[in-house]
């Protein structure tokens, strides 16, 4: 038999071995982390569902899903037994790292007064010059528009105070 031949063949043979030994290994890990379950423990089950465990046996486990239900569950359908810090947080959505964050009643608490605001609001003097040149610009064109028609808002200004 040819040795090129042979090589691909070990090199198939030693991937197949490596792979199922890792398999194993996972398996064995599993098993361990089964054997570990304990009465009041907080499992995740394959499905996601999350539960407490009551009652441990040889092939079945009893768990609490809710305040006052229980179900019976196949010890290989549980993915992992969760230490006591993870599953509060989890289910109770209690963080023990997190510090106790105090939300204020108002958004004024939010803001810091350390920076100095900026006025967003237009100066005095910046609003004279504009109006000065809104001016300029309104009446070189009202000044033509008013040589064309006659104000119409004078008559009947005139005609109010008339009556």
């Amino acid at each position: 038999m040819n040795t090129s031949m042979l090589l691909p063949l070990l090199l198939l043979f030693g991937f197949m071995f490596v792979m199922t030994r890792s398999a194993k290994n996972k398996q064995r890990q599993a098993a361990q982390m089964r054997d570990q379950m304990q009465p009041g423990s907080g499992v995740r089950t394959i499905g996601g569902m999350y539960a407490t465990v009551k009652e441990v046996s040889e092939d079945t486990v009893l768990l609490e899903v809710a305040p006052a239900v229980h179900a019976v569950y196949a010890k290989n359908a549980i993915a992992a037994v969760l230490d006591d810090a993870e599953y509060n947080r989890i289910i109770h959505g209690i963080d023990p790292d997190a510090a106790e964050i105090e939300v204020p009643d108002d958004a004024s608490a939010l803001t810091a007064d350390e920076e100095p605001r900026v006025d967003l609001g237009k100066s005095e003097t910046a609003d004279a010059d504009t109006e000065a040149k809104d001016d300029e610009a309104e009446g070189g064109a009202k000044g033509e528009a008013d040589e064309a028609e006659p104000d119409k808002s004078s008559k009947s200004e005139g005609d109010a105070n008339a009556k």
